[in-house]
């Protein structure tokens, strides 16, 4: 029942023949998804018309549909039923069959087109959002991944967006309707697909922290959470529960744990009035659509889950590590190179709306001046007079106070880290505190090189 990394994968699927006493013997156990050790994969799959389940196999570029598999005499996988109380009441969603599409780009256009139709969000998390659903259809290839959340007021559109992009993501496990965090733990170990929920509809401080719990464990592979459960004979027994996976997340604030903030990419809603195209209420045919896309994206899974990874090459040094960890392995989704040249951009775009929006301008102001000096084949010594008439001649209208030594030596000092000390041409930023530039230049969004981008 486990996907490739949370366990060693199986052995290699073999058919079952006709119903007979060997298969009496075998234990059944129900499936939607596994890896095998020689790189078949196994789907579940639905299809809504007959309300029936079987299973998709991949092997060798060809796939082919099953009843079950025999894994070994003893074993055998069949998929969860199509009378599934999470199944039957859309909690979980599946694809019905591979489907050819044209090529990855077309694949992201279709799914960008589909959410821009229905979702009334910013142009680059549009292209963000596409991106992230793709990823989520290979996310078990990656160690790490990020989050997507969307964040506002009652009435902004988050629950939409939730819906429309949890529609075409891998497994989407909509967890709106729990009444407790309980099932979500056992859904997540089960299923292993994309969480879908909506902070709002936890309202007590101990079901949000077992949400946290999930959050904060449910980035890198390798961690799972452990619960007490009951036994039988009323023993307390730990669980480990893996809930490693892609989340997408509607909140009304921010969390207080910073280290969870940063692993989010965020959308502001309700900025803007909504767009006139946008449908208020969704079409019939909108489950529809969403079904064609999800059957396209199975295919790509199968192309493509054993081959995709992060690697250090997609690396951008020109952002912050924080923000590589984050979208690298949304890089390694896509082969073409226009379309990586053009997430890169979006990457750096991100990079400075976060700097903007942690009010860091005027860091990176000075990051900027002090670039500019030692760019210059006349700087031998870098003062903090130099950069603040610099500064001042810049950026000065900006600011109604008087900029200063003090100020600017201040701000090197207490926010960028960058420690002066006193020579007979005044304070001076000395050679050992140059090396910390790089790593400023990446967080705060700027050229390490002083180049345009």
């Amino acid at each position: 029942m486990t996907l490739s990394g949370n366990r060693p994968p199986a052995s290699e699927p073999k058919r079952l023949g006709a119903p007979g006493d060997t298969e009496k013997y075998q234990k059944a156990t129900p499936t939607v998804s596994r890896v095998f050790k020689d790189g078949s994969i196994l789907e579940m799959v639905l299809h809504p018309d007959k309300r029936q389940t079987d299973f998709v196999i991949w092997k060798d570029g060809q796939w082919r549909t099953e009843k079950s598999i025999a894994i070994d005499p003893l074993h055998r996988l069949v998929p969860y039923s199509a009378s599934n109380n999470l199944i039957q009441n859309n909690v979980v969603l599946f694809p019905s069959e591979p489907e050819e599409y044209e090529s990855e780009a077309a694949v992201i256009a279709e799914i960008q087109a589909f959410i821009h139709r229905y979702v009334d969000v910013s142009a680059f998390f549009e292209k963000i959002a596409s991106y992230y659903v793709l990823f989520s259809w290979v996310y078990d290839g990656f160690n790490e991944l990020p989050y997507l959340r969307v964040r506002g007021e009652p009435g902004s559109g988050k629950t939409r967006f939730l819906l429309i992009i949890g529609f075409l993501c891998y497994k989407p496990i909509f967890a709106s309707g729990a009444s407790t965090v309980s099932p979500i733990f056992r859904i997540l170990d089960s299923f292993k697909g994309t969480l879908v929920m909506d902070e709002s509809d936890f309202r007590f401080s101990d079901e949000k922290a077992e949400l946290t719990k999930i959050l904060n464990n449910g980035n890198v592979r390798g961690f799972p959470v452990l619960r007490s459960e009951v036994s039988g004979k009323g023993e307390f027994n730990p669980h480990a529960y893996h809930v490693f996976g892609p989340k997408i997340v509607a909140t009304r604030g921010f969390f207080d744990d910073r280290a969870l903030e940063s692993r989010f990419i965020t959308e502001e809603m309700g900025q803007t009035r909504l767009r006139e195209d946008v449908p208020i209420n969704l079409p019939a045919n909108a489950a529809e659509e969403a079904l064609r896309i999800r059957n396209k994206l199975l295919l790509f899974r199968f192309r493509n889950l054993n081959k995709r990874n992060a690697a250090e090459h997609l690396v951008d040094r020109t952002v912050e590590p924080r923000l590589n960890q984050i979208f690298a392995p949304l890089m390694a989704v896509v082969d073409d190179p226009a379309v990586k040249q053009e997430l890169q951009m979006l990457i750096r775009q991100y990079q400075k709306q976060i700097v903007s929006e942690r009010g860091m301008d005027t860091e990176a102001q000075v990051l900027e001046v002090i670039q500019s000096l030692l760019a210059a084949p006349e700087t031998t010594t870098l003062t903090v007079a130099a950069i603040t008439t610099r500064f001042a001649e810049l950026f000065g209208e900006e600011y109604e106070r008087k900029i200063t030594n003090k100020w600017i030596g201040m701000i090197l000092r207490r926010r960028l880290g960058l420690v002066s000390e006193r020579s007979r041409e005044g304070y001076l930023i000395p050679a050992a505190e140059l090396q910390k530039l790089g790593r400023l230049y990446e967080r705060y969004g700027l050229n390490p090189t002083g180049t345009s981008d």
